[in-house]
């Protein structure tokens, strides 16, 4: 009899304390390997819409001369480039965000130290559409564009013919973008696109630089007014965007904006068309091809004529090629 009063004692023991403890949660001992795959699911699962994108690279090109009787000129040439990318996408909205920064030098044996790239950018795109079977987007884009350092027509190195913010440029648009694969091909159109063109140095501003109404003077040259800071213009802009990958290590990306003035010349027409091939060798080293052509009307191209004063000579078309080879890396 005492043996089955302990052992009812006992149970009731027991079923008390499981009962108890349902209610208490005991510390387990978990590996941090888990922990870390159970913060990175619920961070990506968190963060579903948003797409991040760091890069960096560096091409560097190098040439030396000993005794070399074909003759030759020892040079060191440096490109190095960010982009930063924030994107969001759901059903209905797409936002991109982008920055770009670039900057090349070039080094040869007997002559300072040349620019040959220089491009300071951000755009910011958003689009929406009313449901998802429509591939046209509502959409409105943003775009800030200038340069780093000052620029000189070489081999003058005394005075600038740009810099930061002389020229700069702010596009603010609204219209509607088309793209079934959006992120690979986009055509943009816009009836509504504000540009300003900024020139913040005083001495390039007086002499119209970049279209902006230069300086009034007198008979003797003397400044009457101060030339204008800001060129401002209202018009259209089309815009195309199309990436491919052309074989399994080639990709190929094709960018072209066309911008008429309402008001300024209307029908006359400003480019800016850059074609891109990256040839991808491995996870960290990409040869690149690149083809940048641009024509403004207002950016008037100068000469010196024999007697040595400088004439305006009206636009031209600008163009720029790049081949090289570097590393990159994404962060």
């Amino acid at each position: 009899m005492k043996q089955l009063s302990f052992c009812l004692v006992l149970c009731f023991f027991v079923l008390s304390g499981a009962n108890y403890a349902q209610h208490i949660t005991f510390p387990l001992p978990v590996k941090k390997s888990v922990v870390k795959q159970l913060k990175d699911r619920f961070i990506e699962k968190e963060e579903t819409n948003w797409v991040k994108k760091n890069q960096a690279g560096v091409d560097l090109s190098e040439v030396a001369f000993v005794n070399w009787n074909s003759g030759g000129t020892n040079s060191f040439s440096g490109l190095a480039e960010v982009k930063i990318e924030r994107n969001y996408a759901d059903v209905q909205t797409k936002w991109r965000n982008r920055f770009v920064g670039r900057y090349g030098i070039n080094s040869q044996e007997g002559r300072e130290i040349r620019k040959t790239d220089d491009q300071l950018e951000v755009t910011s795109d958003f689009g929406y559409r009313r449901d998802t079977i429509s591939n046209w987007y509502y959409s409105a884009k943003f775009r800030f564009a200038s340069q780093f350092t000052n620029g000189y027509k070489y081999p003058d190195n005394k005075t600038p013919i740009s810099q930061f913010m002389a020229p700069g440029y702010v596009f603010l648009g609204i219209g509607s973008e088309y793209g079934k694969r959006i992120d690979n091909l986009s055509v943009y159109a816009s009836p509504l696109t504000y540009k300003s063109t900024i020139v913040l140095d005083q001495v390039l501003a007086n002499t119209g630089s970049f279209g902006v109404e230069p300086a009034v003077r007198d008979a003797d040259g003397n400044i009457i007014k101060e030339g204008e800071n800001f060129n401002s213009e209202l018009g259209i802009l089309l815009q195309s965007i199309w990436k491919a990958r052309l074989m399994e290590n080639i990709n190929f990306t094709n960018s072209i904006n066309l911008y008429t003035d309402y008001l300024n010349s209307f029908g006359n027409i400003d480019v800016d068309w850059e074609l891109n091939l990256n040839f991808k060798v491995n996870s960290f080293v990409l040869a690149k091809l690149g083809s940048h052509l641009r024509y403004d009307n207002d950016i008037k191209i100068t000469e010196t004529n024999v007697d040595g004063d400088e004439m305006v000579m009206g636009a031209r078309v600008q163009w720029k090629q790049q081949l090289g080879i570097g590393v990159i890396v994404d962060f």
